[in-house]
Parts: structure tokens; C-alpha cells; sequence
């Protein structure tokens, strides 16, 4: 982890990230949560404890620690508009503007969920929907454009995380080179996927930023058979202008 930045209370900033891993995880073992701080156990331990003190966290079987009672708090889960009923119209005039198969994806921990998309219809040879599927955050285009939005460190943390989880040993990460991808995002905004989740598949996305507290992007599948150069950019604008018009919230 980055440490002395200046402004942050570092053990402030540990709490609020194993905050996080606590609710995108569901559940969180002080093994683990040293290895996403860096810290030695005794810290972990001591981190998690003050959590658990102060309702933010309790300790279940198996010495893991789960959302406390401070986290169901009615302040806490006010109503927000649904992602997916906010975004639709963002969804539509993308689908409207490329004609190929679109989703709305939100980011978990390293995985992300299709939770809405539109199919193209148009097109004999088309990528089919994958609402409801989750896939590593990674080897996706919405994966690295939600990634993005977070800082290396936090990035690093839910790795960490992940690879000493039930999952870790599938996990095949390169966080190095995920690195590059991450600050190649930031500069130009859309991430690309070229047959890094399943083949045959090119896609493209961009993250519009938290919506309704919620952070989510847009991205566009095709076969990469149909895949050029001037298709790309297409995309590329296309979906630059739709998030650019849900900043201004004349899309949402």
C-alpha cells in the first residue's frame, strides 16, 4: 500500500478499506485482511476489533468478520433510484447510436455483473447478451474501465484480497501489467477487451461515474470478426458522448 500521502490519517484509511472489503466480500478473516493492508496480523486484528467495537462489523464463526449492525442503518440504505432504471435511456441511445449489443455493468469486489443490456439485432453474426453473468474485472473492458476509476492502491487491496480467497487460485492476474491497462484507461477513458473473456469477442467500455451512489459503465460486444479500426472509433466516441451526457445528467 501507498503510505504518508499527505491530508490522510493512515489508520483511518485502513478502516474504511476493510470497510469496503467487508461489504464487497460479504465476509473478511484477518488473514486476509492484513494481506489486502499489508500489515502485519496484531494490526488487522486490531483494525477489525475497533470495527467490530463500534457496530461496523461482527465476528462470525470461523474468526471472520461480517457487516455490523451500524451497517444497516436506515441512514445508511436511504432509497436510490434503480441503476439499471436510471441508466436505460443512457443504454438506449448507445444501442441507437451502434447497433451492436450493449450493457450496463457494476463492479464487486474483482468481478463484474452485466445487470442490464440490449441485444443488436441487426447483424446475422452478433454477440448475445450476458445480463446476470459475472466475470472477472479484469479480462473485461467494463472491468478496466471500473477499475480505473480507483486508485492503484485500491486496486492492489481487492487483488490481495481476492487471491487469498476461495477463488484466489483461479484468479490469473498480472497486476503489473493490469497496471499499465489501468493508467492507459485513465488517459483516453474507453477500455478494450480483444478475446480476454471469451473468443471471438472484442468490446469496449467507459465508466459514467456513480450513478444513484452506485458506480457503473457502458460497454459495447461485437464479434471481432466485424471488428475495424473505424468501428473502434466509432464506438470510442459513442461512448464518450454518452457518458459525457450522463455527466450532465441529460441522459440519466
Amino acid at each position: 500500500m501507498e503510505r504518508n500521502k499527505p491530508g490522510r490519517v493512515e489508520s483511518v484509511h485502513r478502516a474504511l478499506v476493510l470497510l469496503k472489503l467487508i461489504v464487497e466480500e460479504g465476509s473478511i478473516g484477518v488473514t486476509d485482511a492484513a494481506a489486502a493492508l499489508d500489515v502485519n496480523a496484531s494490526t488487522a486484528q486490531r483494525l477489525l476489533a475497533t470495527l467490530a467495537h463500534d457496530g461496523f462489523a461482527v465476528q462470525g464463526a470461523g474468526r471472520r468478520y461480517f457487516p455490523g449492525s451500524a451497517m444497516m442503518s436506515p441512514a445508511l440504505r436511504a432509497p436510490t433510484p434503480q441503476l439499471t432504471d436510471t441508466l436505460r435511456p443512457a443504454l438506449e441511445a448507445l444501442f441507437e447510436r451502434t447497433g451492436e449489443t450493449v450493457h450496463v455493468a457494476t463492479l464487486v469486489g474483482t468481478r463484474i455483473q452485466h445487470i442490464d443490456g440490449i441485444e443488436a439485432t441487426t447483424h446475422l453474426l452478433r454477440f448475445g447478451l450476458r445480463v446476470g453473468v459475472w466475470l472477472p474485472a479484469h479480462i473485461t473492458s467494463g472491468g478496466k474501465a471500473l477499475l480505473a476509476d480507483l486508485s492503484d492502491e485500491e486496486v492492489e487491496a481487492r487483488y490481495r484480497l481476492a487471491l487469498t480467497g476461495p477463488r484466489g487460485q483461479r484468479l490469473d492476474v498480472d497486476l503489473d501489467a493490469l497496471r499499465e491497462q489501468l493508467d492507459d484507461v485513465r488517459e483516453s477513458r474507453v477500455a478494450w477487451n480483444f478475446e480476454e473473456s471469451e473468443p471471438g469477442v472484442a468490446a469496449m467500455s467507459i465508466s459514467v461515474g456513480e450513478v444513484g451512489g452506485q458506480r457503473a459503465a457502458l460497454s459495447i460486444a461485437l464479434p471481432i470478426a466485424r471488428f475495424t479500426r473505424e468501428v473502434g472509433d466509432a464506438c470510442s466516441r459513442a461512448l464518450t458522448d454518452i457518458a459525457d451526457a450522463v455527466a450532465a445528467r441529460s441522459l440519466v
